[in-house]
């Protein structure tokens, strides 16, 4: 597998963006690969939650010229043969403001670009496009994957997004529907809802079960360009992973 960059874009807030893009993570992870997360929603800090390790220097500091990458990765306490980095955001408001401006948008596409050399994929946990991170990470994204809720406001929220990625000339290679029910949008893929939703239950696709499991697959075979070949057993356990 060559590396691949993967924007995941939230196309309303609360869609669950980053959830998933840690679950795909964890479950390349499992296939004994490394993997790369990356904070683009420095405003919600969202991804910060899945790490308890302290942070000290975060994705604002490198975006901001005040800490090497290295030092912004923090590997998440999983069980397998691979590795998963994340480097969240975790910072104080004037820092948020200075990596947030167009010169820092553009050390985002390097840093990201560094990363891929390092690691076999690069995920972007990314924000509803509006600001210069989350245009950073589409533009320097091989491919991007859209999730909404399986509502109305996720419907709107596609089209929405769409537009956006279209002003700025690239498109998505997937819409996906989180915690999907309804079946009201027209989707690539349709994640189920899940019991546990805080961070501290991630990653729920490792071990397997029925239904979640497949869903995180079939995302990570569509934007990270693996040819999965999994056995779900009644146990729940990956027997098998991919070739």
């Amino acid at each position: 597998m060559s590396t691949r960059i993967v924007a995941f874009v939230g196309a309303t807030g609360g869609a669950g963006t980053t959830r998933l893009t840690v679950e795909s993570a964890a479950l390349l992870a499992a296939t004994g690969r490394s993997v790369a997360v990356f904070d683009a929603a420095v405003q919600t800090q969202g991804l910060a939650a899945y790490t308890d390790q302290r942070i000290d220097a975060d994705v604002t500091a490198l975006l901001t010229g005040e800490a090497d990458l290295d030092a912004t990765l923090y590997e998440m306490e999983l069980d397998g043969p691979g590795v998963v980095n994340l480097c969240p955001a975790w910072a104080p408001f004037e820092r948020l403001a200075r990596a947030k401006t167009a010169g820092a948008a553009n050390r985002f596409e390097q840093q990201l670009a560094a990363a891929a050399i390092s690691h076999d994929a690069v995920l972007i946990d990314t924000p509803p496009i509006g600001g210069n991170q989350a245009i950073a990470a589409v533009n320097e994204a091989d491919r991007i994957g859209i999730v909404a809720p399986d509502t109305n406001r996720g419907r709107d929220g596609v089209a929405l997004t769409r537009e956006r990625l279209a002003d700025i000339g690239v498109e998505d290679d997937a819409v996906i529907a989180n915690r999907s029910t309804e079946g009201l949008l027209d989707t690539d893929v349709r994640v189920p809802e899940i019991e546990a939703t805080d961070a501290s239950s991630a990653p729920s696709a490792v071990p397997a079960d029925e239904q979640f499991t497949p869903a995180v697959l079939e995302i990570v075979e569509r934007l990270v360009g693996v040819d999965p070949d999994v056995e779900i057993p009644d146990s729940g356990r990956l027997s098998g992973l991919f070739q």
